[in-house]
């Protein structure tokens, strides 16, 4: 097990109607917030009201910005940035999902500095920001209690992360608010917080089994509600597994002594910039196309992976590898997602460049260490 400090300031609020409690957590950050959210959705289904009325009960002020899209854009937090110094903002409340949640955190960061935001995602830590409360609409990303944001530059267009100081001061999470998440968006949701378990799991860390058994457990929670709320989207029980499940699978927990991977992530960071696709829907054709590419690198990891997640007989660790990355790749099709570049209609224009800005100037990934070359040949394998 590596060394590690874990600490997660994170409060989490779970239950029904716990949104009514918005404003009393919000006045704790200050009195004026940024309320900020998506396209609308909020206000069809209400919880637009039951916000505003919450933050008004408890005398805070806000102002608004709607407009937030998947894959989350720069200009839009460049004007939040802006909206936040001009209205002399002490906080942020993000209603919403990751993509809310995370232009939230980097309105929050550019907020409080005088340079670009963008210098946030070219290698500067964020140090401090505005603190951010959250409530939660889509169990898939874990914004809501990660240190990190994505976000995408429309002028690259790339697509990059940043990490620092940026974990929300609160998160309330009432699975009664994804019940009107479509299929296609619970399906991208499995499949985002399947991939953050896998980040943390395929590790050459040794001696890491209390992890290996909490990520285990995780998957096994995810496929089995993730079937469940398939069929049954008003099911409460099922729901709020997925959605604690999501925070947990993003949170820092499940990575505590074990060296991460994270180069699946990066990618598919640049299929969602290239072409605006749903992460959780580039994840599902990247990562059983990146295991195909990497299963050598320890065999016996894929089928502990295979006898504990998946339930697979007993055979050669082999034999049970390869099954395990069908069987990951078979549930994703379940679910309905693609597993195959071809099914979006992306082909191999764009792979070499793609590859080359997803390694950077070195290497991609810890698991194993991917060249832009190696990352070009896991795009054609998810051809």
């Amino acid at each position: 097990m590596e060394n590690f400090e874990y600490q997660c300031q994170t409060k989490i609020i779970f239950g029904k109607e716990t949104e009514n409690q918005a404003g009393e957590e919000i006045n704790k950050l200050g009195k004026k917030v940024l309320l900020h959210y998506g396209s609308g959705s909020i206000k069809k289904s209400g919880l637009y009201d039951r916000i505003v009325e919450s933050l008004k009960k408890a005398n805070v002020e806000f102002v608004e910005l709607s407009g937030v899209v998947p894959n989350p854009r720069l200009s839009l937090v460049k004007e939040g940035v802006e909206l936040c110094k001009k209205e002399d903002v002490d906080c942020i409340l993000a209603v919403g999902g990751g993509s809310v949640i995370d232009s939230a955190k980097a309105i929050g960061a550019g907020a409080v500095y005088d340079g670009n935001v963008w210098d946030f995602f070219e290698g500067k830590i964020i140090e401090k920001s505005l603190p951010v409360g959250v409530v939660l609409t889509i169990s898939a990303a874990g914004s809501e209690a990660s240190n990190a944001t994505v976000i995408t530059n429309e002028d690259g267009p790339r697509k990059a992360s940043s990490h620092g100081n940026i974990r929300p001061k609160f998160a309330i999470l009432n699975p009664e608010l994804t019940y009107s998440v479509s299929k296609d968006q619970t399906a991208n949701g499995i499949a985002d917080m399947m991939a953050h378990i896998f980040e943390r799991y395929f590790t050459n860390s040794k001696s890491v089994d209390l992890t290996d058994k909490l990520c285990e457990g995780a998957l096994r929670s995810i496929v089995k509600n993730g079937r469940i709320v398939m069929s049954e989207p008003e099911n409460y029980d099922a729901r709020a597994n997925l959605m604690w499940a999501s925070t947990l699978a993003h949170n820092g927990l499940l990575g505590t002594g074990r060296e991460e991977d994270w180069a699946s992530h990066g990618i598919e960071h640049q299929l969602s910039a290239f072409y605006d696709i749903p992460h959780g829907a580039g994840l599902a054709i990247i990562f059983p196309a990146w295991m195909r590419y990497v299963v050598k690198q320890d065999i016996s990891r894929f089928a502990q992976f295979a006898r504990e997640v998946w339930k697979i007989d007993e055979c050669c660790d082999e034999d049970m590898a390869i099954q395990a990355i069908e069987k990951t790749k078979e549930f994703f099709k379940e679910l309905g997602l693609p597993t195959s570049l071809s099914e979006l209609n992306i082909y191999n224009e764009k792979f070499v460049e793609m590859a080359k800005i997803c390694a950077g100037s070195g290497r991609r990934g810890n698991f194993v260490r991917l060249k832009s070359e190696d990352i070009e040949r896991i795009y054609e394998l998810a051809k």
